[in-house]
């Protein structure tokens, strides 16, 4: 992966607020989730950081952390979301590539989906087939969205058919998350306990299975969070822990948006727990303001649905720096580059959350 050394895309007069959004998006490359949190940054301490990426040229050396396309709309509606408090604020993320590292230990990290082994090595080739013709299919600018999104379901329902017939297993999941290369982002933590703290809903979405990705909370954090939901494919298990149907409809790449919220529920302590959902929409829905958090631009449609006033889109770019950067900084208000910690978001919430 190419590094970037263009300059960031800064207006050179933002006001006050932007510097300190420029600020908090400069953050450490690494950094323990469970460190102590530092104070939001002052007007005072932010300048000499602003000045220096706003003077720095082409010939500059040293890659930015992020982008900001349009500082004053981004301070706009900061403004208005600080304004507004955190009872109208809600947070929407998506899980692979945004939660989680893109690069594990050097190599390109795995995916929820891709993760799984059913303990059948017949049915995995049959799966990762099934992944060789319909991805490009994905993938693909040329299909219409209509004949997209039909053909994009049956490869889910195939997918699902396949894991029934497979027989797939609690085990299987835990052993396949266990031996996964997957990792959360350093201060994801420290996010997900900041929002917690202000009784601030987050809701994850994943064209995935929401089995993996709790069995992945449960492993990899070791906790959970009460605001947190996992809007995802669901499995049915039997007593024998056997996985015998999915429940409710397809969630797929191309309708994972907030229609699809009768198919949330908290983080579980355990697999294929039926308890807890979100029994009232409306305590989402009244909450206007939006966080998104995604990795690429598709997962902009993860708010449709939602009569939002102000949205705030972060997008990690995390490959294709030089070929995308483009396209991602016109299509998000914030783009943090190379697989960034999330300790930028952290900060970002704490400027409208304080």
């Amino acid at each position: 992966m190419r590094p970037m050394t263009s300059p960031p895309l800064l207006s050179p007069s933002p006001c006050a607020l932007v510097l300190r959004l420029l600020h908090l998006s400069r953050a450490p490359r690494r950094r323990n989730p469970t460190a102590a949190r530092r104070p939001p940054c002052t007007f005072r301490h932010c300048l000499p950081v602003f000045l220096s990426a706003a003077m720095s040229s082409s010939a500059s050396t040293t890659a930015p952390d992020s982008v900001i396309a349009d500082p004053s709309t981004l301070a706009r509606k900061v403004a208005d979301i600080r304004a507004a408090g955190p009872a109208k604020l809600q947070v929407i993320a998506d899980f692979d590539g945004t939660l989680t590292r893109y690069w594990y230990n050097g190599a390109r990290g795995q995916s929820s989906h891709g993760l799984l082994r059913q303990g059948n090595e017949e049915y995995d080739a049959k799966r990762e087939a099934l992944y060789q013709h319909y991805h490009p299919i994905e993938i693909c600018p040329d299909i219409p969205l209509p004949e997209k999104a039909k053909l994009m379901e049956e490869w889910w329902e195939k997918t699902h058919g396949l894991l029934i017939e497979g027989g797939l297993t609690y085990d299987a999941i835990k052993n396949s998350v266990f031996d996964a290369a997957i990792a959360f982002r350093d201060g994801v933590v420290e996010l997900f306990e900041y929002l917690e703290e202000r009784d601030i809903p987050v809701l994850v979405f994943s064209a995935g299975l929401a089995d993996i990705i709790e069995e992945v909370f449960q492993q990899k954090l070791h906790r959970s969070f009460k605001n947190i939901k996992v809007v995802s494919n669901r499995m049915v298990f039997n007593e024998e822990g056997r996985l015998v149907a999915f429940k409710g409809k397809t969630i797929h790449v191309l309708n994972k948006n907030e229609h699809a919220l009768d198919m949330a529920a908290p983080v579980h302590n355990n697999l294929g727990d039926p308890n807890g959902s979100i029994d009232d929409y409306s305590l989402v829905k009244r909450r206007t303001n939006v966080l998104l958090l995604g990795d690429h631009i598709g997962d902009l449609g993860m708010s449709d649905g939602l009569n939002y006033e102000n949205r705030i889109a972060a997008g990690f770019l995390n490959a294709n720096i030089e070929k995308s950067l483009k396209d991602y900084s016109k299509a998000f208000d914030i783009v943090y580059l190379n697989d960034a910690t999330m300790q930028g978001v952290v900060k970002l919430v704490a400027d409208l959350c304080p």
